[in-house]
């Protein structure tokens, strides 16, 4: 097959989408270390199969701009940011106190361009949010998706959490320009009631529509969207939904009884999974649970992180999808015409990796991708069949109808307490903070909440009824210690010209004009070779 796109045909699901993606040619240039599972590489491979599949020619491609510190502060401590940044190999055997602080070590190792590699996966997803905030419908970043990352720590192989820094940017449209701010807590449990409601004094009738105030998360990776959850546990202006595997498994979170605090309640869902799950049986819980969401949550943007470690032969993974089904999953938040944001995440057999994102590529862009893979520069390793798919084994099924029925009754039920719009109602006053007004003549407002600026909100107390440990920290249902979280910092919206291309320092980055080199993929570096639980 020749690279021109000729095999690509419409797909069944229907109108073309404005879509956009983002891609540095340098991530598949990091390395984790001799031995660890965790591969940019297969970026890079991804990449490849997008180009010589005519893929790029169909879609805005976008080289991102890498996320500033304060960027990146916005959800993540300063000091961890600046641990991050000035870490390096040859520096760590100084800094031993900070590692085990900051749980960079075994899991999440110190390596060489590691504050680079952050910067920019990170830059990608907020770039993309960018986008979807000036009009397109769906933004990809197959780099983004590290959903372990805390405010304060590393965790299961992630840095940054590019996944919450993307969220706070979509929540954030329309709303610098009414003056609302985040309040600031002095305790360090994250309280995202600092996203409040809208009130008429601030609102205009161009808030009244296809606004972002309300972000779904959806997460269809093997292991528990865990950081995410926890960032956004004590919010209704984000609902968080993971289908994981749930037991003896890393990260050991996400029961069904997890379901959010306070104004949360019920904002967080919880699909846990036990081995060997197929797709028929997947799709049985996703469909049901995920169209009820988007009736009654009637989110503004949605993120999905398509971890495909949840694939079947995945090197840590235990399911048994296969990635027709795995992208149906893309293809079904797809139908909603809901702005949608498509993030990368797990997937350690990093054939089977770059397979599904170009294979769910092609979902996002409405096309049929042919099954003959066509010759590239990583052919070999796609042997001996090369093709696209790949099928599932015969791996037992561990779960039961019977489960999965009792499973979906429950999550169904959870949602049937939720109220329609939550805490999005025009109020006459807003509670706890009384926002500023808008001077006629302050259009932008990025200097005035610079947070390199001197001026500071001031602090607000805030009652918080959450139970709480010996040591201060909250608690989940069990009594048992949630991690540490604090407020994000949050600076205006990102400024941009009507059709959203950033330069300079901007986060969204240049837009890749020279296609054709993209596609000859004349960019691409060499290739690079290939301890816990994860240890060969």
């Amino acid at each position: 097959m020749d690279g021109s796109g000729n095999s690509l045909a419409s797909g069944p699901d229907g109108p073309k989408r404005k879509v956009c993606y983002f891609y540095d040619p340098e991530v598949g240039n990091y390395y984790y270390g001799q031995g660890h599972p965790m591969k940019p590489h297969r970026i890079r491979m991804t990449h490849s199969l997008l180009a010589h599949y005519g893929l790029l020619l169909h879609m805005q491609v976008y080289k991102p701009n890498p996320a500033r510190e304060r960027d990146l502060c916005r959800f993540h401590a300063d000091d961890y940011v600046s641990f991050l940044r000035s870490i390096t190999p040859e520096t760590q055997q100084d800094q031993i106190r900070s590692l085990k602080r900051f749980n960079v070590g075994e899991d999440c190792p110190v390596f060489d361009g590691l504050y680079s590699f952050c910067q920019t996966y990170a830059g990608g997803s907020v770039g993309g949010a960018v986008k979807l905030n000036h009009g397109h419908d769906i933004a990809i970043n197959w780099a983004g998706g590290l959903h372990h990352a805390k405010k304060c720590e590393a965790s299961g192989f992630c840095y940054v959490n590019d996944i919450v820094l993307a969220i706070l940017e979509l929540l954030k449209k329309h709303e610098h320009k009414f003056a609302l701010m985040y309040q600031k807590y002095p305790s360090n449990h994250l309280s995202l009631s600092l996203l409040p409601p809208l009130t008429k004094q601030h609102a205009a009738p161009s808030a009244i529509i296809g606004e972002n105030k309300r972000v779904l998360y959806v997460d269809i990776d093997i292991h528990h969207g865990d950081g995410v959850e926890e960032a956004f546990y004590t919010t209704d202006r984000v609902m968080t939904v993971s289908f994981h595997k749930f037991g003896d498994y890393f990260p050991g979170t996400g029961d069904i009884r997890d379901i959010g605090y306070g104004k949360g309640k019920y904002y967080s869902l919880n699909v846990p999974l036990d081995d060997g799950i197929d797709d028929e049986s997947y799709h049985s819980l996703f469909k049901p649970i995920m169209g009820k969401v988007m009736e009654v949550f009637r989110p503004g943007a949605v993120v999905l992180q398509c971890g495909a470690d949840s694939l079947s032969g995945d090197r840590l993974g235990c399911f048994n999808l296969s990635i027709k089904g795995h992208a149906e999953c893309v293809k079904y938040m797809r139908s909603f015409n809901v702005p949608l944001l498509l993030l990368g995440g797990g997937g350690y057999t990093i054939r089977n990796v770059a397979r599904c994102w170009c294979y769910e590529t092609g979902v996002a862009l409405g096309l049929e991708v042919d099954d003959k893979m066509p010759i590239h520069e990583y052919y070999e390793y796609f042997g001996p069949d090369y093709t696209l798919h790949v099928a599932p084994s015969n791996m037992e099924n561990k779960n039961s109808r019977q489960i999965l029925d009792d499973i979906r009754a429950k999550l169904l039920d959870i949602l049937s307490k939720l109220r329609h719009a939550p805490s999005v109602q025009f109020q006459e006053h807003s509670p706890n903070t009384d926002f500023p007004e808008l001077d006629e003549d302050q259009e932008d407002l990025d200097d005035r909440n610079d947070p390199d600026s001197d001026m500071e909100t001031d602090d607000v107390k805030h009652p918080d009824e959450m139970p709480r440990g010996p040591d201060g920290g909250a608690l989940n249902y069990e009594g048992q210690r949630l991690p540490c979280a604090s407020p994000p910092k949050a600076e205006g919206i990102c400024s941009s010209e009507e059709c959203g291309l950033y330069h300079g320092d901007g986060l969204l980055g240049e837009i890749v004009g020279d296609k054709l080199a993209l596609f000859l993929g004349k960019s691409w570096q060499k290739t690079l070779p290939m301890k816990s639980y994860w240890r060969d």
